[in-house]
């Protein structure tokens, strides 16, 4: 029986290790952490029950991502939808723009915002159907080899096409130039879903990422990570393994090929240390992080990989405790705040702000609500000022800068909002590599500019492969498991 071997339980990883389990793998999952998900994942402190990144879902709607995966497996996910807002946008000027899940009613929003933007808004509606519609076959974009374009070729479809005048433009480049909040509420869009703004952001990825309040966004019960319970739950009972707290200590590599993986339950006590063997390899990791776990094995290709692209963005995370009594009444759980429109996103100039579902007890203490803020940060700053001992006070001093610059920006949108809070624990990307493993605490993977810069989960290795938010489509849970579904195909090619 094919051994296949998967570092890292998040949703990427574990879907691609359910399908191959399916088809009749002997998989086992190796995780570090004691919970699954990675930045997907629901983790449990003082009673409460944090995301610890992602807080909304889509890709559950017939024919998305998630849809596949359940039909596959048979499973059904703990999911209810968010009606009838997904966000709210809060525009510098003042101007609240509830993200409608009811596209004509989010029809009826843009024109009351934004009564000059019509041209924009119906070619943005016309590129996200072609681009979910691409999205919802099998498209392994970019291609690695032959069997890949074979793939591609058979995914086109006429109307495909249509798309093919915005293959190489820029959300800029269709959008109207004289409206500054306008550009502001989509810059706002882009960056917590494709990781860059308008100028840079891709037409097509960009006008899909706009159109996912109304693909169905879903809360999940229990928190983000019940995605990844509930793949771990099927994984197990299907005879698959998902261990936890095994630290990947290095890869082995002979022939080209990944042989094994050995791990480390504690780094001081060397009889905890295990080896596992693989025929195949699937790394929900970084680039990164694999060229680390590699050590002088890794190919040439992959070291110059990571030698040329630059760090991805990394969050600023504030997990908050709020007493349900003292909030502010709101027209939607989540809410989407930027400060300053002549100033560049993240670094507190902008936040994303989630609530719990007050009918969700799983979340929280009785009368408590869990809650997240975040926002967008350059990881080098924290890292630079974490390593040099001389600085650790500005280090302490910058994160508490960080944390009143959060609440205040949501008591400006939110009045009383602050009065609510009764527990915080601040996250900078330092804790992030902590809890998640990733270098750096990097999140959200790479932008999606042009399309021509796309990764494949090619690692250089015969049989390795790179599942997660690194491979197009990036992140997001559906992103992810478009990504593990593409994977689980090749390797059983």
């Amino acid at each position: 029986m094919t051994k296949t071997i998967v570092i890292g339980a998040g949703v990427g990883g574990l879907t691609a290790a359910a399908l191959l389990l399916k088809a009749g793998h002997h998989v086992t999952v190796l995780e570090a952490q004691t919970y699954p998900g990675g930045c997907a994942g629901t983790f449990f402190h003082q009673g409460y029950r944090w995301d610890a990144g992602a807080t909304l879902a889509g890709g559950f709607a017939r024919g998305g991502p998630h849809f596949q995966v359940a039909e596959r497996l048979g499973i059904k996910w703990p999911i209810h939808p968010v009606n009838p807002i997904a966000w709210t946008v809060h525009l510098p000027d003042g101007r609240a723009v509830p993200q409608w899940t009811d596209l004509e009613s989010w029809r009826v929003e843009h024109r009351r915002a934004f009564p000059s933007a019509e041209k924009f808004w119906q070619t943005q509606e016309r590129l996200a159907d072609l681009s979910w519609d691409i999205s919802s076959r099998h498209f392994p974009w970019p291609p690695q080899d032959g069997r890949d374009v074979v793939d591609l070729l058979r995914a086109i479809r006429p109307k495909t096409l249509l798309a093919t005048p915005y293959i190489l433009r820029t959300m800029a480049a269709i959008m109207p130039k004289d409206d500054p909040m306008l550009r502001t509420f989509v810059d706002a869009n882009l960056l917590i879903s494709a990781q860059a703004t308008a100028e840079a952001a891709n037409a097509l990825y960009g006008s899909a990422a706009l159109d996912l309040p109304r693909r169905g966004v879903n809360h999940i019960d229990g928190g983000m990570g019940g995605i990844a319970e509930t793949l771990v739950n099927w994984i197990q009972a299907n005879g698959g393994a998902v261990q936890y707290k095994q630290r990947i200590d290095k890869i082995d590599v002979r022939g080209n090929k990944a042989v094994a993986v050995h791990t480390n339950l504690h780094k001081r006590n060397k009889h905890s240390r295990r080896i596992f063997e693989c025929d195949n390899l699937l790394c929900n990791l970084t680039p990164w992080a694999l060229r680390d776990l590699l050590k002088g094995t890794a190919p040439p290709s992959l070291q110059r990989e990571t030698r040329r692209r630059d760090p991805t963005w990394g969050a600023f995370m504030l997990y908050l405790g709020l007493d349900q009594s003292k909030l502010p009444k709101m027209n939607a759980n989540h809410h989407q705040i930027v400060r300053d429109h002549t100033k560049p996103l993240g670094e507190t100039n902008s936040i994303f702000l989630s609530i719990s579902q007050a009918d969700d007890p799983t979340r929280a203490p009785a009368g408590m609500q869990a809650a997240n803020i975040s926002t967008h940060t350059e990881v080098g700053q924290w890292w630079r000022l974490r390593a040099d001992p001389a600085r650790k006070a500005e280090y302490h001093e910058k994160r508490e800068q960080y944390v009143e610059a959060m609440l205040a920006t949501a008591e400006a949108r939110l009045p009383g909002f602050r009065d609510a809070v009764v527990e915080i624990l601040p996250a900078t990307p330092v804790t992030y590599e902590t809890w998640t493993d990733r270098p750096m605490g990097m999140v959200g993977g790479f932008a999606q500019k042009s399309i021509l810069q796309a990764r494949s989960p090619w690692t250089g290795l015969d049989n390795a492969w790179l599942v997660g938010d690194s491979v197009f489509p990036g992140q997001s849970t559906a992103g992810v498991t478009l990504s593990g579904m593409r994977v689980a195909r090749k390797v059983l090619q």
